[in-house]
């Protein structure tokens, strides 16, 4: 039988009836619950963004711990988790780095079977473009060092790379011609609000305790042990206590007494108006001392980033100049986007180590664990991250993959030198 036509046509709402189901939550419900602290916990997580929230997941969901808190200054995702370009890859030449980050792509793949949360991950691709032989040079190797490690990357001329990606039209004029490129192309992009979304609900269905509005402003210790933090909701009691406040790690250092090789960095990005289909990979333009990295959301819009503003901030303020700069290293590797309108612009915030590598170890006290120092390569990191600081918190060991990533390096000389001159490898 044929329902009647009404049922056919699309629900339309008034602003009023939507406001009346929002204040009812009939149509808008919480992803988790939110959490009132509790005396003591097992383990407590400061900071509510992406590698808080995989390490809090992991810790219940790998490790079986029962009591854990995870405490956000602010609310889930407003800091770096919701601020990047959400790139993911796992093309770096260092053995430290491309093994770790290639154990995050991979669990990138698997993630939102695994959360039971689409975190819309997008395999497009991702290209770093040359634009002279001497880059190339430098291109294949690290291309071949990520194959002799079982990571896909395939080294293009520029026939190769214009079949891959067209919008490279070769005709187009362009002061620095674009040679070849290295490709991977299982990286691309993954929704960074569902990242955090996902994580936040998968680790809340683990009876993990998500607790915003929270601010973490000391540490009690006794007989040279971390036993509570210091909150703008009281003291909270811990067993062990994991830092993950991107952005702010040298903030925790500072708290902690403990001076470490960070500076936070302005990082600028932008989104375009919305725009038909046009580009179908992620690409990366060095030249000079410029460069842009960019790729088209679901929505049409063209995101887009370059380098840091080169002077330690904590404000994520947009600056126009650095826009101007951005858009024309946009304009000069697709002379096509030049009369799109940007829509909007933000800057995130970036600690950046001596080495370019990130700090996962003990932090002055035995039960004291610090994540951070991500530099680029925080968003990319997090599912990683997450298994690895949880099994390293819950064990006392660092795994393998994590061992480089001590802070010790720096007064042993042993660093991952593998800094980004911009938001990727320096080419070597």
């Amino acid at each position: 039988m044929r329902p009647p036509a009404s049922r056919l046509l699309a629900p339309r709402y008034s602003a009023l009836s939507l406001l009346r189901a929002r204040l009812s939550r009939e149509y808008w419900q919480p992803l988790w619950r939110r959490s009132t602290p509790q005396e003591h916990y097992d383990v407590v997580v400061v900071g509510g963004g992406g590698h808080g929230l995989a390490t809090a997941y992991h810790l219940a969901r790998d490790h079986g711990i029962k009591r854990i808190a995870v405490l956000e200054k602010k609310v889930i995702g407003y800091g770096n988790v919701g601020r990047n370009t959400t790139i993911v890859r796992s093309n770096y030449l260092l053995p430290e780095n491309h093994y770790f980050y290639e154990d995050s792509l991979r669990r990138y793949e698997t993630l939102s079977h695994d959360l039971n949360y689409n975190v819309m991950y997008s395999p497009r691709g991702v290209v770093d473009l040359a634009n002279s032989d001497d880059e190339m040079v430098g291109l294949a190797r690290r291309g071949n060092a990520m194959r002799l490690a079982g990571i896909d990357a395939e080294l293009m001329d520029r026939q190769g790379l214009m079949k891959y990606a067209p919008v490279l039209d070769p005709t187009l004029p362009r002061r620095y011609p674009i040679v070849g490129g290295l490709v991977q192309k299982r990286g691309g992009t993954v929704r960074h609000d569902a990242v955090a979304w996902g994580y936040a609900r998968a680790a809340a269905a683990l009876g993990v305790d998500i607790i915003e509005h929270c601010e973490v402003t000391g540490l009690q210790t006794t007989a040279g042990i971390a036993t509570a933090v210091e909150t703008t909701r009281g003291p909270i009691k811990a067993d062990r206590i994991v830092f993950a406040v991107a952005g702010h790690t040298g903030h925790i250092g500072a708290m902690l007494g403990v001076p470490l090789p960070v500076e936070t960095h302005l990082l600028q990005a932008m989104v375009t108006e919305p725009i038909k289909p046009l580009l179908h990979t992620v690409l990366i333009y060095m030249y000079g001392h410029s460069e842009v990295y960019m790729a088209q959301s679901d929505r049409g819009g063209l995101v887009m980033g370059g380098t840091l503003d080169g002077f330690p901030s904590f404000a994520r303020e947009p600056l126009w100049h650095r826009l101007e700069e951005v858009v024309q290293s946009a304009v000069a590797m697709l002379p096509q986007v030049a009369g799109i309108k940007i829509l909007r612009h933000w800057a995130g915030t970036n600690d950046q180590t001596m080495d370019g590598s990130p700090l996962i170890d003990r932090l002055r006290y035995e039960n004291v664990f610090l994540n951070g120092g991500w530099c680029y390569g925080g968003f990319k990191a997090i599912p990683a991250s997450g298994a690895a600081c949880a099994r390293l918190v819950a064990s006392g060991r660092a795994p393998d993959l994590i061992k480089g990533f001590n802070l010790s390096r720096f007064a042993t000389g042993h660093v991952l030198d593998e800094k980004g001159a911009g938001p990727f490898p320096v080419r070597q």
